[in-house]
């Protein structure tokens, strides 16, 4: 036996402990959990029913307690799983779309696509939005977002008197429904206001915004 291979053996011996993996079958059950509360968040706000977020996961109420033991931990999965999926969205057209003005305006359709409005629980004050893992996923969004930005901007694309808080802003007051407003048929609408509003965005601007541009740290400030 090699000199590797004793070490592996002495680790995993009798005396070790090991770590059980989780079974294919939990982990899809918690990407259902967590997919259907990004559902309900967008419908329905932070305060949706956990019995409600089981019964469209299709699964029992004692698998999502399992998983999830009070609606403050699941929040947290689903805010922290939006923003790293809309980062990697991000980062992924960057990379792809050589055009700066359609790699802004394929993210903002992706992250509408993506449930962005599903970041709702952050603007709870029960909502711990410091966070270690919350924090790294929020400034990689942040930093991919102000990126595609930028570099509209300086292609020339994208009207100067606009910052990413306009667009966060913007993604999330069309991608979500009125509370209890009986709209939420009105999700097929979503990516033909988003269309309107990118070419809006579009240089050279057509009029003289009110106001001052939103900021990233306006939003933060902002928040309870």
């Amino acid at each position: 036996m090699t000199e590797a291979a004793v070490a592996v053996a002495a680790a995993v011996g009798p005396g070790a402990r090991r770590v059980p993996r989780p079974r294919a079958d939990a982990l899809r059950n918690r990407e259902r959990i967590v997919a259907a509360a990004r559902e309900m968040y967008v419908e329905y706000g932070s305060e949706a029913p956990l019995d409600e977020i089981a019964r469209r996961a299709g699964i029992g109420n004692a698998t999502l307690y399992r998983h999830f033991p009070d609606r403050h931990v699941l929040a947290h999965e689903v805010v922290r799983s939006v923003m790293a999926r809309v980062a990697d969205q991000a980062e992924r057209i960057a990379a792809e779309e050589p055009d700066a003005f359609a790699a802004l305006r394929r993210f903002v359709h992706t992250a509408a696509d993506e449930r962005i409005g599903a970041l709702c629980p952050m603007l709870s004050g029960a909502f711990d939005r410091k966070h270690p893992d919350v924090e790294a996923e929020r400034r990689r969004l942040e930093g991919a977002v102000e990126g595609l930005m930028e570099r509209a901007r300086q292609a020339g694309r994208l009207r100067p008197d606009v910052e990413a808080g306009d667009l966060m802003i913007a993604l999330s007051q069309l991608t979500r429904p009125l509370p209890d407003s009986g709209c939420l048929t009105m999700d097929r609408f979503v990516h033909r206001h988003l269309h309107l509003f990118l070419d809006g965005l579009e240089a050279p601007a057509r009029s003289e915004l009110p106001g001052s541009a939103a900021t990233l740290e306006d939003l933060r400030r902002a928040a309870p």
